[in-house]
């Protein structure tokens, strides 16, 4: 059958259905999931506000996405209409909502009809920091806060203080992520304000500094970390005793770790084995795009095997596999097999074949 026929029997079958409003609204459990977008979309544009509602009560996918549709000033009660469908009694839905904005400029007067005190979940990307103060002194319930690309000089000034005094009143928060977050030296006011129960903390492109991990290992938030996320961080390590106490701090909670492209070399990767070995309950272990040399790999996987509960471990092409010592050079493809049968074969001798290693080459 020719696409433009199967375009029109689908249109037909939409207007069909959105002609009678108490029929469709009934079907929609039984209806297929490849009709919802394409019906969603037609009783937007048709201003359908019931069939919206409902809609949105039995949305079979993750998420909903209405940017594309461009609406206008004088779709506000079409807003609503989809809010109500989200609004379900406390007996129905005990949890509250996972509300992601990705230009806060651009949806600032949508949100004037968004009852915020029920979102416990926030995603922001491109905002500046007086705009994310506006929306944060409006959440009382926050248990998840992630912010990606705030403007670079966010970290200083009236906005950043303000920006502290939001963060202390969040009493429930326990995911916090930060991505292209300037906040060099900062840290240690940033963790001032936290609430000690903050089991998951991501730090990437943040500019961190020694003095940054040097306050992170001392924070009482530390003591409870699951998850912990500091790549593309470049690190210069000076001396290695933070990263060593924090590691020992988290080492009875954390689960999840990941500190890619920190520039961690040799020297620090040795240093802080002993500590990595005593995280009993980590799960996850990622550490791409890092200066690591063949036997210092082999090191870590002898003092990581003994890890039970340890399944997946991304690690990076050694430096030696490479022709030039800077990873700048081409790979040596036969180097890496020889070493991933190394590693293979020592996980078979540790009884550790449930355990998987992988590379995520630079």
């Amino acid at each position: 059958m020719a696409q433009n026929a199967v375009d029109t029997l689908l249109n037909l079958a939409i207007k069909s259905l959105l002609s009678n409003e108490s029929a469709t609204i009934r079907a929609l459990e039984e209806l297929p999931i490849d009709l919802f977008v394409p019906l969603f979309k037609s009783a937007f544009l048709g201003r359908q506000k019931k069939i919206l509602k409902a809609m949105v009560r039995v949305w079979p996918f993750r998420c909903l996405h209405i940017g594309t549709l461009q609406p206008q000033e004088t779709n506000y009660d079409i807003f609503e209409a989809m809010i109500d469908g989200l609004q379900l009694p406390p007996d129905q839905n005990s949890s509250s909502g996972n509300l992601q904005i990705d230009n806060l400029s651009a949806h600032r007067s949508s949100l004037q009809i968004v009852d915020l005190v029920c979102t416990d979940r926030l995603e922001l990307e491109n905002a500046h920091l007086r705009d994310v103060n506006t929306l944060l002194s409006q959440l009382i319930h926050l248990e998840s806060l992630s912010l990606t690309d705030v403007e670079r000089r966010s970290s200083k000034g009236r906005n950043f203080t303000a920006f502290l005094a939001c963060l202390k009143k969040l009493d429930n928060l326990e995911e916090l992520s930060f991505s292209f977050f300037c906040l060099t030296n900062q840290l240690h006011k940033l963790l001032r304000v936290l609430q000690p129960q903050l089991d998951s903390l991501s730090l990437t492109f943040c500019d961190l500094s020694n003095r940054d991990i040097i306050a992170l290992s001392q924070s009482t938030q530390a003591i409870h970390l699951k998850l912990l996320k500091l790549s593309n961080n470049q690190l210069v390590w000076e001396f290695h005793e933070p990263l060593l106490n924090l590691l020992e701090n988290v080492s009875s909670t954390l689960q999840y770790l990941e500190i890619n492209n920190c520039q961690i070399t040799d020297s620090v990767l040795s240093s802080i084995l002993p500590a990595l070995s005593h995280c009993s309950h980590l799960r996850i272990f990622s550490f791409a795009c890092n200066p690591i040399t063949v036997p210092v790999l082999m090191n870590l996987v002898q003092h990581l095997t003994p890890l039970m509960e340890l399944r997946y471990v991304i690690y990076p092409v050694p430096v030696d596999c490479y022709e030039q010592w800077d990873l700048n050079g081409s790979l040596d493809q036969e180097k890496l097999a020889a070493v991933k049968a190394q590693l293979n074969l020592m996980l078979q001798m540790a009884q550790r074949e449930d355990m998987k290693w992988t590379t995520f080459p630079r």
